[in-house]
């Protein structure tokens, strides 16, 4: 017990002269830095991923107005997160918001970040329903041309049905005309 009891006193000395020997910058807690554009885009995001589309939309309005009274590349980048969030957003809209901040050598490099980020979010999400939108053309084009083609093996197959009615009823006209001959003699 009385070993234990040395060791923490030994323990707390220890602690007591590091406290005298540290600088007292080291010892103070470092002060709050300002939130950057980055910190600020992160945390907006988050707020954002709950909404819904009605909301969304809402929020998107709402950054357009304050980007009217003070145009910022953040205020731009902003729209363009809640834009980009909503199902049916307009790709090309969001590229109109984030190209020129993107290409902006004097933008915070947070915010061109970002506006890079959503620039080619938003390009293959065009890109991407550009190709839904050829691959249904293509589609459709193949049902077509596959109910075609059902329709002439129907027309064809009529056709056969027809060929063999006639081929039958020659045959019947044949045995009938065979079977008069083979009476007459």
């Amino acid at each position: 017990m009385r070993i234990v009891l040395a060791v923490l006193v030994l323990l707390l000395a220890g602690c007591a002269g590091v406290e005298r020997v540290l600088p007292q910058a080291l010892r103070s807690a470092p002060p709050e830095a300002a939130p950057t554009a980055g910190n600020e885009l992160v945390a907006y995001l988050a707020r954002l991923r709950g909404l819904d589309d009605r909301s969304l939309s809402a929020e998107a309005n709402r950054q357009r107005e304050m980007a009217r009274v003070s145009p910022t590349d953040l205020a731009q980048v902003k729209i363009a997160i809640a834009l980009s969030l909503a199902p049916q957003a307009d790709d090309v809209e969001i590229l109109s918001l984030v190209e020129p901040v993107a290409r902006r050598a004097g933008a915070e490099d947070d915010v061109r970040a970002m506006a890079s980020f959503l620039q080619v979010q938003a390009a293959e999400r065009r890109r991407l329903k550009e190709s839904a939108a050829a691959a249904n053309a293509r589609l459709k084009d193949e049902r077509k041309a596959l109910e075609a083609q059902k329709q002439r093996a129907d027309a064809l197959q009529e056709r056969a049905a027809q060929l063999q009615q006639k081929i039958d009823a020659l045959s019947e006209l044949e045995k009938s005309l065979s079977d008069r001959q083979t009476q007459g003699r």
